[in-house]
């Protein structure tokens, strides 16, 4: 009895978001204030499975009949998607009046693909894993196509849920090929069975399927193609969710399942793939980022960018890799989530606002918004003291520890490239004249949750040793 007392504690979190989505499914179908409801509901919701999660981070156990593992570093990353997922439904408020998607249904939708974040981030078996990520996918396919007024929202929900399929079939197919060798889907018993089943080539390419379905979810080259396409036809809100909430559970889900890898004496025999989509990523993203006019398909580009510089954390298979993403993620989350969050408060009723053009001359006009984003662009671009600078140094650092200091390099070299584009941003909002009138609606939720983001950036970045020591402890 005491046992499930304290099962039922440890999945909290859990338990508040699936609650919340069946109360929220009751408000939308019978009250008509539903519309003001939602919103507030779902940031109470979340802001309450996150700081649950961070209090009892310390107590660590395996539940659900060992499929489902709580605390530790899973509740780390249980705060990142509730954390940033309230940051967006703040966001919103506002922003989907402007947009024309003011359903209830997309409050649900969110708090769904929040849930299915949250399996992945603590499975202990593989078709846990496969059960969180088509719960989080299906409701961002949906989230995409909202709005199917619009063309480039159903060319972006169409896309992203034929390339997710796609994904899906590679990582369905892996994780058929790791049962058929290792005769279970247990994450433990995999772990325990690994110092032979790694012979196995049939095994190995199970991984290795796996692995490059996750390459979809996390947008790195060479399977990057729907990014651009899908964060600009998507609302700028849930393209913020996209390449934060969604890239954070994916990585969590590699993390959970190749952390056996990375406890194993004996070369990680996935280095070179993750080291060659790692680099191609990471040069990609930035160069190709360059040219882009529209600032919504530019924060894509640096996205796959972003996403190559975790990987390395990968590609170095030791904890201080592992550590590093996940420092990352959590700093990566509320940096772009601000960036944006800019956007979508400075975009227009028809779409207008979003050319670079658009903001020249922003620090005269709107210097409050114009400083909340350059913080974010100096952070995305790694410029110390913010939280960006120390994600970068952490992988890069663990890449140096295992004897990967040309990925290191290579990685210093994209982050220079990277700098261009995004201090173009901050130049043309301080030194360039506007060449068109710009009106900014007012929205006091937007700016609170773009403020709350940009004090979470500077806090993480003048002191990380708290978080990467927290992080680091439950790695050991």
């Amino acid at each position: 009895m005491l046992n499930n007392i304290q099962e039922f504690y440890n999945i909290l979190p859990l338990i508040i978001i699936g609650t919340g989505i069946l109360v929220s499914l009751c408000i939308e179908m019978y009250s008509k204030k539903s519309e003001t409801v939602l919103p507030w509901l779902s940031i109470i919701i979340f802001l309450s499975a996150g700081f649950y999660s961070l209090l009892n981070v310390n107590y660590v156990s395996i539940v659900m009949q060992n499929m489902l593992a709580t605390g530790g570093i899973v509740n780390v990353f249980y705060f990142i998607f509730t954390f940033g997922a309230a940051v967006v439904s703040l966001l919103s408020i506002d922003y989907l009046k402007k947009y024309g998607t003011y359903f209830g249904e997309y409050y649900l939708l969110v708090q769904s693909s929040v849930l299915g974040m949250m399996l992945m981030a603590g499975a202990k078996d593989l078709f846990v894993i496969f059960l969180g990520l088509e719960m989080m996918s299906v409701s961002f396919y949906a989230l995409a196509g909202l709005n199917r007024h619009k063309l480039k929202a159903n060319e972006a929900a169409l896309k992203y849920f034929l390339l997710g399929a796609f994904a899906t079939g590679f990582i369905v197919y892996g994780i058929a090929l790791i049962y058929g060798t290792a005769s279970t889907t247990s994450l433990d018993l995999i772990a325990s069975r690994f110092s032979y089943l790694k012979t196995d080539l049939l095994f190995d390419t199970g991984i290795l399927l796996f692995l490059i379905g996750f390459s979809f979810k996390i947008a790195a080259f060479p399977f990057h193609m729907w990014v651009p396409d899908v964060y600009e036809g998507s609302s700028s809100t849930i393209a913020g969710l996209f390449s934060t909430g969604g890239k954070a559970a994916a990585f969590s889900a590699i993390i959970v399942t190749l952390g056996v890898l990375f406890n194993n004496a004996g070369k990680n025999i996935f280095e070179p793939y993750l080291a060659v989509i790692s680099v191609f990523s990471m040069l990609f993203g930035s160069i190709v980022a360059i040219s882009q006019s529209n600032i919504k398909r530019m924060l894509a580009y640096s996205s796959i960018a972003h996403a190559g510089y975790m990987i390395i954390g990968l590609a170095a298979g030791n904890n201080d890799g592992l550590s590093g993403i996940v420092f990352y993620l959590a700093a990566y989350t509320f940096m772009n989530l601000g960036a944006f969050g800019i956007v979508a408060i400075i975009e227009g009723r028809e779409e207008t606002n979003l050319d670079l053009k658009s903001y020249a001359g922003l620090g005269s006009r709107y210097p409050i918004l114009a400083a909340l984003l350059a913080v974010f662009m100096f952070s995305l671009a790694g410029i110390p003291p913010f939280a960006g600078f120390f994600g970068k140094y952490y992988v890069f650092i663990a890449a140096v520890k295992a004897h990967l200091t040309w990925l290191a390099i290579v990685g210093v070299l994209s982050s220079v490239i990277s700098v261009y584009f995004y201090l173009r941003v901050v130049v043309l909002m301080y030194f360039k004249e506007p060449e068109t009138e710009l009106s900014v609606e007012r929205s006091n939720t937007g700016l609170l949750a773009v403020i709350i983001s940009v004090l979470l950036v500077i806090v993480v970045g003048v002191a990380p040793g708290s978080l990467i020591g927290l992080i680091t402890s439950f790695l050991r």
